[in-house]
């Protein structure tokens, strides 16, 4: 299944919390419903992403793993 994302966050290098932060900032130039693909290197975001987003109620639509770097796309909720 191929993911087209309406924008992309490339956090690739950045720690705990720079990733959440800037995420936080990225979804909130998204429309309702656009999808985010979030592309990082820190192991955290394994954890922080998928609360952030059931905390704010976006959708974690999918997670990889993929030669160190972790990848989620985000649906941004509807307004």
């Amino acid at each position: 299944m191929s993911l087209q994302p309406d924008a992309i966050l490339d956090a690739s290098g950045l720690n705990c919390p720079e990733p959440v932060m800037m995420l936080h900032n990225k979804v909130r130039d998204l429309q309702a419903g656009g999808l985010l693909q979030v592309i990082a290197t820190d192991p955290s975001t394994r954890r922080d992403i998928p609360k952030f987003c059931v905390f704010l109620g976006h959708e974690l639509v999918e997670q990889r793993e993929d030669a160190g770097q972790f990848l989620y796309w985000i649906r941004k909720k509807a307004d």
